[in-house]
């Protein structure tokens, strides 16, 4: 037994063995943090759903619906009949301008903060291109009393008055739902008077207060589209399609513009049916937290072999360097302690900002190390060297999660030096001729 404590092969072998070990409550401490992230999404969806979900604002758009006659066979009487079958054609406005203010405010579900906003939408524009003769549709089929104005809106609750419509002069209500389903699903929509005997300009101006939370989107529906929005709130994430032509952010707040014309997208100003996904070409703004503890948890996370390796490689040159001997057992519970740094990472960052929570944690773990080390060895100097060799480690990974762009250059020259410093150390070691312990 004697010869196994002190053989170094042995020991390479056990360390090995608890490095794997480890790495199983390694991947639970991931487990938990996507859990967590669950926790904090749920709690989210459930302050929406009261609340009013992200928006997106699809139309204007004129749908009118038409008769078609189709031949169809009737296997009971074995005859083809004809037989009348209503379909829609669609029209997108010639011009169309999107004014909004968006104020936002935090709620908060247990300890999880979320963004909704209520928002003020002037919209306006213009039809000129009502016009049935390259559909090849005769105007005896086509009912023009039914056509209505729709607005395609995610979630109708966050709705907070009556929406009116001001078209060509003429005060027209809004009505829950749209009139087909063939291009959105939800929204509202008012039949609209229409002239089927020449092609007229209409034009409409309608105002929306609109409650949601998390984003605003908006569809590019006119021939011309543009879009300003303004608010506060001072960390936007501009997504979607298409990014501001121009947008300022400050302490104070943001301004964005998207000016954008037809031929920047891939649907045409009129079609029949449901022959295109015109929410998919929608762009607008995230209402960002600045929070992504969880994120930067599960990339140092990652890093967890990394810092094991490195730990008990410190605490295996210790041993030969001072000709000391460390216990298997002591190599577990040091091991222990850096899986129970992700735990205190991750419990912290949820009550503080990520940084000061790493700096936290990081301070506990490797005080405990330190006065481990101290307390087994009975040597301050091997305690304080173990802190330093860590708190540099720790440093490095630190570095590495706030250079997300370059963590991959920084990480690999990181490598390079600490295997070049073991190299350097472990140049004039005999491997074959090595004891652990005092000889």
């Amino acid at each position: 037994m004697e010869k196994l404590k002190s053989n170094i092969f042995f020991k390479i072998g056990v360390i090995i063995f608890l490095i794997l070990i480890l790495l199983i409550p390694t991947s639970m401490v991931k487990d938990l943090i996507d859990e967590r992230e669950d926790v904090q999404t749920n709690a989210i969806d459930e302050v929406s759903l009261k609340w009013g979900s992200g928006q997106t604002i699809t139309g204007p758009f004129i749908s009118i619906p038409y008769d078609r006659y189709v031949k169809r066979f009737n296997k009971k009487d074995s005859i083809n009949e004809i037989v009348k079958v209503k379909e829609w054609a669609h029209f997108l406005p010639e011009n169309l301008d999107i004014r909004g203010e968006i104020k936002p405010e935090k709620r908060y579900r247990g300890i999880y903060e979320v963004v909704v906003y209520e928002s003020k939408l002037k919209i306006n524009g213009n039809f000129n291109n009502i016009n049935f003769k390259q559909f090849d549709i005769e105007k005896a089929n086509i009912h023009f009393d039914k056509a209505s104005l729709n607005f395609g809106i995610n979630d109708l609750k966050g709705i907070e008055k009556q929406v009116s419509l001001k078209w060509n002069n003429k005060n027209i209500s809004f009505n829950s739902g749209t009139s087909n389903k063939q291009i959105v699903s939800s929204g509202i929509n008012a039949l609209v008077p229409l002239r089927k005997d020449s092609i007229v300009n209409y034009e409409f101006t309608t105002e929306i207060d609109l409650k949601g939370s998390q984003y605003l989107y908006f569809t590019p529906v006119g021939k011309t589209t543009d879009v300003n929005i303004s608010s506060d709130w001072n960390t936007p994430s501009f997504t979607g399609t298409y990014l501001p032509d121009e947008r300022t952010v400050s302490d104070q707040g943001f301004t964005s513009n998207w000016n954008i014309l037809h031929l920047n997208r891939n649907f045409p100003q009129e079609w029949t049916g449901s022959k295109y996904q015109i929410e998919k070409s929608s762009f607008g703004t995230d209402l960002l937290l600045p929070v992504d503890n969880y994120k930067k948890s599960y990339r140092v996370a990652k890093y967890a072999i990394l810092l094991l390796v490195l730990t008990y490689m410190t605490f295996f040159f210790v041993e030969i360097m001072k000709k000391v001997f460390i216990h298997p057992i002591q190599y577990l519970l040091v091991g222990i302690a850096l899986i129970v740094f992700y735990t205190l990472l991750l419990s912290f960052s949820e009550h503080i900002k990520f940084n000061l929570s790493y700096i936290l944690a990081t301070v506990l773990t490797l005080t405990l190390i330190s006065l481990y080390t101290m307390a087994i060895l009975r040597s301050k100097q091997i305690g304080f060297f173990i802190f330093s060799i860590l708190l540099i480690m720790y440093t490095f990974i630190f570095t590495i999660i706030q250079l997300e762009d370059y963590a991959l250059l920084i990480g690999s020259l990181g490598m390079f030096v600490i295997l070049g410093i073991v190299m350097y150390f472990s140049r004039k070691i005999d491997w074959y001729d090595i004891k652990l312990g005092k000889e």
